[in-house]
């Protein structure tokens, strides 16, 4: 494992046999939500990066930390957003051409031919995540490789089904977020896969309110060490933990073998104008 995270032609090589290999067995696309403004598609992005002053370039996650003037503030997410047939058709069409990023993927092929309605809908979810991408952080779209899909994900907060999409985008990358991003956060994959960052998040709606809603206990990733570290939790870290399974076998420990932890979310959490605490 540490040879692959060290050689990214090596690394990127194996997650698409990985993905292909899990994804198989089951559809991608999921025909219960007739309304495809209920659906969004995000990228799980990969790059090489720079964490930290005292060390080199290694691979990283990079996602998303949200700004106040967008609903969920202060949340860790997936570049992307809502899918969008019309405006993103034309794009989902060209992305297929062999020096593009789907056209480059070496089952695309083989998903027109046996599975042609999935593939129509991979096209457009990976249309509207680089869309998206380049929209938030000025992602270069042209410069981005496609490793494969990962399994659809349910939000509980909202009514909304997320595709996600592994990528790789080569780096070290300078990002421009726009106002829907606070700034960009990278997470070495030696992290997620080390078990000692996972924890049980206790979320609590802060200030109180006459009737409080109730807490509930998520498992989550812990960013930083102890106090005021931020944590990685929700439908981000179901896909995030959906890939490390697919791609290095790795599961977070038991929840009852984890640390609890705390954090509080903003009164206007669910609309905007509001803010995520950290843990503590």
């Amino acid at each position: 494992m540490q040879a692959w995270l060290q050689d990214p032609s090596r690394l990127t090589a194996h997650i698409v046999q990985a993905l292909n290999a899990a994804g198989l067995e089951q559809p991608f696309f999921d025909p219960a939500p007739a309304d495809p403004a209920a659906a969004s598609a995000v990228l799980l992005l990969l790059s090489a990066c720079r964490h930290g002053s005292d060390r080199g370039v290694e691979t990283c996650l990079v996602l998303n930390k949200r700004s106040r003037r967008v609903r969920q503030p202060g949340d860790l997410c997936c570049p992307g957003g809502s899918v969008s047939p019309r405006f993103d058709g034309c794009a989902a069409r060209l992305l297929q051409w062999p020096f593009l990023p789907l056209g480059r993927w070496p089952f695309w092929g083989r998903w027109r031919r046996e599975r042609p309605r999935e593939a129509h809908w991979l096209a457009l979810c990976l249309a509207t995540a680089l869309r998206e991408g380049f929209e938030e952080m000025r992602l270069n779209p042209l410069r981005v490789s496609f490793l494969g899909p990962l399994p659809p994900q349910r939000l509980e907060l909202f009514r909304r089904l997320i595709y996600p999409l592994a990528a790789w985008a080569p780096g070290p990358q300078r990002y421009r977020p726009n106002w829907e991003v606070q700034r960009v956060v990278t997470i070495p994959l030696r992290h997620l896969l080390d078990p000692g960052h996972y924890v049980r998040c206790e979320m609590q709606v802060e200030p109180p309110r006459p009737e409080p809603l109730p807490s509930r206990i998520h498992p989550a990733f812990r960013l930083g060490p102890g106090g005021g570290a931020e944590i990685l939790w929700g439908a981000t870290y179901r896909i995030v933990v959906s890939f490390l399974q697919a791609v290095f076998g790795f599961t977070p420990p038991a929840p009852e073998r984890l640390p609890l932890v705390n954090a509080h979310l903003g009164e206007d959490y669910l609309t905007g104008r509001g803010a995520h605490a950290r843990a503590s």
